[in-house]
């Protein structure tokens, strides 16, 4: 059993399949998906920091003293459809999903007893979205679901009152946050708990401790889930399940503790915005590059889209997470269940990353961009003469290779047309029989 102590809690081994599942989708959605500008943090924007972009964008398209939680019955999601959100997430390659249950706003997608008013079974909706999509998720797909859920809110009174004394008071964590965390475990016995939002407070004020010590011991998913780092100043990149150390983190080396990148397909925003150009957008050549890297330093990428307010994927989102579902489709014995190789990248040509298959027994090289020359020079492969062999990944044939020395190997790419070419950004080559 678990003591409620971090050396005892930070010895509990990593659950497999999170390792082994390397890619998720990370979705925010919430009653910042109303206005749609800027930014998930808008209530924070306007009203706390008083950001002109915020505060012109609500006096130009809305009433005078409108308020944000006017905001609520507008979060509508008339066109949410979870079978076909999970269908789009089955196709996207992905193996885990993690849903915004619950943003800094403090609005919860499941009708929670502890937010009353404030959620979308009461307001909005008036559906349960996290059931809904958990059932999809189930039922459809064999990927694994998690929660976000986020410690802290914003502008609760029982949370700023608390904060006041210095979290001398513990009112918020023990009315509000921690009986939502039990809750949605009991209720929908997620994967992943995801926890963000530590509002400055330490650990020991969330009781952070005590609540994990419940999930590992005694929770319906004391087997199966696996949890991150943000549970308290000092806690991220330091204690907990897999680490995130920040947003968008993605160290390019290899790391001792398994991590995670999680990133916006939005450059700017986590939940959906409507003034969102096409190049804010990362292009599938930039994503299939993060995960490629990702996961050769050891890490897992969570790809995030922010659905509208009526419950639709824009078709952008849309097309990414088909892409790399395409792309998967083709290297993903690159990339699900690999081990980091003894070299991370090639030292000799950029734009190649390294990724063990131990299974197989393969050295998988994933290199970026198609050498204009015909061949590919890797500095970082020992091979052997008459035993090493080269295929690439959707192509039957074994290419040809040559030594050069001790280490390193050229080798002859196909000719082939961009139509045969077995996918579009990003190709692997496996090597087997590599010293």
């Amino acid at each position: 059993r678990y003591e409620p102590t971090w050396g005892s809690l930070d010895a509990r081994p990593l659950p497999a399949w999170f390792d082994e599942a390397k890619f998720g989708v990370f979705i925010h959605w919430g009653v910042f998906s109303v206005p749609s500008f800027g930014s998930e943090w808008f209530w924070w924007y306007w009203q706390k920091e008083k950001r002109e972009p915020y505060v012109k964008f609500m006096e130009v398209n809305y009433p005078p003293g409108f308020s944000y939680e006017d905001f609520g019955p507008l979060f509508t999601a008339e066109f949410f459809d979870p079978n076909q959100w999970a269908d789009i997430l089955k196709a996207s390659g992905a193996k885990y999903v993690v849903l915004t249950s619950k943003h800094h706003e403090g609005f919860t997608l499941w009708g929670s007893k502890y937010s009353w008013n404030w959620n979308a079974v009461d307001v909005g909706p008036k559906r349960d979205l996290v059931a809904e999509l958990a059932t999809s998720v189930r039922n459809r797909t064999d990927l694994h679901f998690g929660l976000y859920h986020s410690l802290f809110e914003w502008f609760n009174p029982l949370f700023l009152e608390d904060a006041t004394n210095a979290f001398k008071t513990r009112k918020f964590p023990t009315s509000k946050s921690l009986p939502e965390l039990y809750e949605i475990v009991t209720k929908y016995q997620p994967d992943i708990i995801w926890s963000d939002g530590n509002g400055n407070a330490p650990d020991t004020y969330w009781n952070s401790t005590g609540f994990l010590a419940w999930l590992y011991n005694d929770s319906p998913v004391r087997d199966t889930v696996v949890t991150n780092d943000r549970w308290g100043v000092g806690s991220i990149c330091t204690h907990g399940g897999f680490y995130t150390c920040s947003d968008r983190y993605n160290p390019g080396h290899l790391l001792p503790h398994k991590w995670e990148n999680c990133l916006t397909i939005d450059r700017s925003s986590w939940g959906y915005r409507r003034d969102a150009r096409l190049d804010d957008y990362l292009a599938i050549e930039d994503l299939v590059k993060q995960l490629a890297e990702t996961v050769s330093c050891g890490g897992n990428l969570l790809m995030n889209i922010g659905p509208t307010r009526d419950g639709r994927i824009a078709v952008v989102f849309e097309e990414r997470l088909r892409q790399m579902g395409a792309w998967l489709k083709v290297n993903g014995e690159a990339i699900y269940g690999t081990k980091p190789w003894r070299a991370q990248n090639d030292t000799v040509t950029p734009g190649v990353w390294y990724t063990f298959s131990p299974k197989e027994g393969k050295v998988n090289a994933i290199f970026l961009d198609w050498p204009i020359s015909g061949t590919l020079e890797l500095g970082e492969p020992r091979a052997k003469l008459g035993e090493t062999q080269v295929k690439l990944a959707g192509y039957k044939e074994l290419l040809k290779w040559v030594a050069l020395g001790e280490k390193g190997i050229v080798i002859a790419l196909p000719q082939l047309t961009p139509k045969q070419l077995p996918c579009q950004w990003g190709w692997t080559l496996q090597l087997t029989d590599i010293n």
